[in-house]
């Protein structure tokens, strides 16, 4: 009893050790980051060890902060969520001064574009909503590509109700963008890449999809931005966010927006012989061309995302629509892997054929001289996603209903274990920084630094020690 009673007790203290310390590098960590590394409370995706570079998608300076995940939003949401896990002051005051900064790149169109800018001149060619009215020839386009603005709704929705919606800069700057997104949803449900105005929704007629009659082999050099667009996951990013906004206001705007963008899935899914999705479509909802590797087909990429959530659909309704288009799809797609396994993004239109391109940009049937910026193959999730439709499938309606309730329960955090805790502590510098071996891609080989510090590793080993410190002992 003794030597248990022992082992117990240096356990305990032990762990009351990792404990305290975790909480010194949760803390050291996003003072550093938010107090050193952010440049007016926003963020970019990487930046040399010594912070004299720093990159976005591209390179930007000193004045310049990037929107796409996992920069700004994706940083401040891993700083609210440490918040909401420890308490951390620190990183509450963190997420405030994201908030602000995002206020302060929000477009007179709603939303948010790839960057924000804080030099004065850089200002100007840009229709932020807090620098006055609309100027002649300012950018005023909310993107909703690669989670742009999804991402900063969703951060701005969490804080905002983190904060009981009592700070009305907040409040009202969420209220405006979530009111652009209703305004900016076709008719059909869809939304498109970017906007700066509402549509004319009579340009626009709910169709079902279909296939054109014929198509051009080169790239046209057309702007697509107001296409019914999936690529990137940007439909299904919306989508999950109107959802996500009627939890949080429970506005049934939002949940009736939700469930349009989800039917719309069900007029884009192409007919035989290839029932599955295009990554866009033009205003009669047929494939067409986006940027000059993007040509009109089908995607093996964009329709598992589709078919994801689908079944989600089908699983939080009931509606049998949702899973006999997933099944429909995914019939279609288990013919079309390729002998390796895989799926191909592009599938020529009717003849199912795989879609590449050269180096030069030319269509071509084969992936021998493909450019390597682009997933030409996309790794098969078909699987999975077909266990999970016979586990759906199988379900009575009243089964259904216990089975959606049990999954949409609050989940408990999972702990890491002590080993990649410690990792993650001794692996912090005396700064506050997480360095690590790389160079950004964006400069001259003479300027570029061996060793840089990136914001993805930032959020998730900030979710590391927030999750340690959030789990029962």
């Amino acid at each position: 009893m003794l030597l248990g009673a022992t082992l117990y007790l240096r356990n305990a203290v032990a762990d009351d050790l990792l404990r305290a310390t975790a909480q010194l590098a949760l803390n050291k960590a996003a003072t550093f980051f938010h107090q050193t590394v952010a440049i007016e409370g926003g963020y970019v995706f990487r930046y040399s060890s010594d912070l004299t570079f720093q990159e976005g998608e591209v390179k930007t300076g000193k004045s310049t902060v990037w929107i796409e995940p996992p920069s700004t939003p994706a940083v401040a949401m891993a700083m609210l969520e440490a918040f909401q896990r420890t308490g951390n002051q620190e990183c509450l005051a963190a997420a405030k001064d994201a908030a602000e900064c995002l206020i302060r790149g929000q477009l007179h169109s709603g939303g948010w574009s790839n960057g924000i800018e804080f030099d004065k001149d850089e200002r100007l060619k840009n229709a932020y909503r807090v620098d006055g009215p609309i100027r002649s020839k300012a950018r005023n386009v909310t993107t909703l590509d690669d989670n742009k603005t999804q991402a900063c709704v969703k951060f701005m929705m969490g804080l905002d109700q983190e904060l009981k919606f009592s700070d009305e800069r907040i409040h009202q700057a969420t209220q405006y963008v979530l009111e652009a997104l209703l305004e900016a949803q076709y008719p059909n449900g869809g939304w498109p890449q970017g906007f700066s105005q509402a549509p004319n929704r009579e340009d626009f007629p709910i169709v079902k999809a279909s296939y054109p009659s014929s198509w051009s082999r080169t790239h046209p050099n057309v702007d697509y931005k107001g296409y019914y667009t999936l690529n990137d996951n940007t439909h299904v990013d919306t989508l999950k966010m109107m959802f996500l906004a009627f939890d949080i206001y429970g506005d049934k705007r939002y949940k009736e927006s939700a469930i349009k963008g989800a039917e719309f899935l069900l007029l884009a899914q192409m007919p035989d012989p290839q029932p599955a999705w295009a990554q866009q479509y033009n205003a009669e909802m047929q494939p067409a061309w986006a940027r000059r590797f993007e040509p009109p087909s089908v995607s093996g990429g964009e329709s598992q995302k589709v078919i994801d959530i689908l079944l989600t659909m089908y699983q939080n309704t009931s509606d049998s629509r949702f899973l006999e288009s997933a099944k429909r799809a995914l019939d279609y797609l288990q013919k079309s892997i390729r002998p390796d396994g895989n799926l191909v993004r592009f599938y020529e239109l009717q003849s199912n054929r795989p879609l590449y391109f050269t180096k030069d940009y030319k269509l071509a049937y084969d992936d021998k001289d493909v450019p390597t910026h682009y997933g030409f193959v996309i790794s098969s999730s078909l699987k999975k996603l077909d266990d999970r439709y016979k586990k759906l499938a199988a379900l009575s309606p009243s089964k259904l209903s216990e089975y959606a309730a049990r999954l949409n329960l609050p989940r408990p955090i999972d702990r890491p274990d002590e080993k990649t805790v410690r990792k993650v502590i001794e692996g912090l510098d005396e700064r506050g920084a997480w360095v690590q071996s790389g160079k950004l891609q964006s400069q001259d080989s003479k300027s570029e630094s061996a060793k840089i510090i990136e914001s993805k590793a930032f959020i998730q080993n900030l979710g590391i020690l927030s999750q340690y410190l959030a789990s029962d002992r």
